[in-house]
């Protein structure tokens, strides 16, 4: 694959102008040059303006679009992104990450070695030197990693890094659940049903994009809100199907969450004397199953709110 397939990056941004510029930077300096970029800005004000004029002026070697949606809700948002994007691939990083100049050139060239409809990368998150030392020895914000080519089970898949083809997405429609646009998941949601749909989505571990973490992350609390969104989704996609009809059973998951639920708590305070960041540790996966229990109760945490 070269820059002449097409490849569009698409940025759902809101409220980071100093990290997006730094994206912006980055993007302009890929040994594979996107043919264009699109930003869409979820701030009605369109705070993100000034850094795309900014980005502009210093005549970048792509087609930079910018639109904003004013509606507070991240699927119409990332749907807004696929619309207005004209690339045969589609390209999807966070606004607050930083792609190092092989990015693009290593997730397009895993698509061609194994023939996958969308490759997914590492996010290699850089906690602050200053941050509390269980928070660095806890390695919290970490996610699985596996060898490249792995074909990636419906539940470890998400954005933040990803290459997809574009013309699956652009079939659907409304490709992102808007339901899912105040709590977060529609990522999973979107991926899974491409997956069960035939997609194949591939690892490619050397894709690496970097996510300085900040500061308001650096505490239990945040841990264990995104902990608690996490079991949310897993539940939703779980009773929706998302992961094989033969998974959404609602008895066998509630057992299972409580069991769980009572376990992670339990070793939370078991391993307490033998450091701060085993007994965190164990409170976010108990978090994380009172967020699947919480489904059947109608309730949804809205991160996006």
């Amino acid at each position: 694959m070269t820059a002449a397939a097409g490849i569009s990056v698409c940025i759902a941004t809101y409220r980071r102008a100093d990290r997006l510029a730094a994206l912006l930077t980055d993007l302009t300096r890929q040994t594979l040059l996107p043919a264009e970029v699109v930003v869409v800005d979820n701030d009605q004000a369109g705070s993100a303006a000034a850094v795309i004029e900014e980005c502009r002026r210093s005549q970048p070697p792509f087609l930079l679009s910018y639109a904003v949606q004013p509606v507070k809700n991240i699927s119409i948002t990332r749907n807004r992104t696929v619309e207005l994007a004209t690339g045969r691939w589609l390209a999807f990083v966070d606004d607050d990450e930083r792609a190092p100049d092989f990015w693009l050139a290593r997730l397009a060239a895993a698509a061609n070695q194994f023939d996958a409809a969308g490759v997914l990368g590492p996010v290699d998150p850089v906690v602050p030197a200053e941050a509390p030392v269980w928070i660095r020895r806890g390695r919290f914000y970490d996610f699985p990693r596996m060898p490249t080519g792995t074909v990636i089970p419906p539940n470890r898949l998400r954005f933040g890094n990803l290459l997809l083809l574009a013309e699956p997405l652009k079939a659907l429609g409304t490709p992102f659940d808007p339901a899912y646009g105040l709590t977060g998941g529609e990522d999973g949601d979107l991926l899974s049903r491409l997956v069960l749909g035939g997609a194949k989505i591939v690892w490619c571990d050397e894709a690496i994009v970097h996510e300085p973490v900040e500061k308001s992350r650096l505490n239990l609390k945040w841990l264990l809100r995104r902990s608690l969104r996490g079991g949310q989704d897993f539940a939703r996609h779980t009773l929706t199907g998302r992961y094989g009809p033969r998974t959404a059973n609602r008895f066998r998951l509630f057992v299972r969450a409580l069991a769980q639920l009572v376990a992670a708590a339990g070793l939370a305070l078991l391993l307490l004397p033998l450091g701060r960041h085993h007994a965190a540790h164990w409170l976010t996966k108990a978090s994380a199953n009172i967020g699947k229990l919480s489904i059947f109760l109608g309730l949804h945490y809205r991160e996006y709110a």
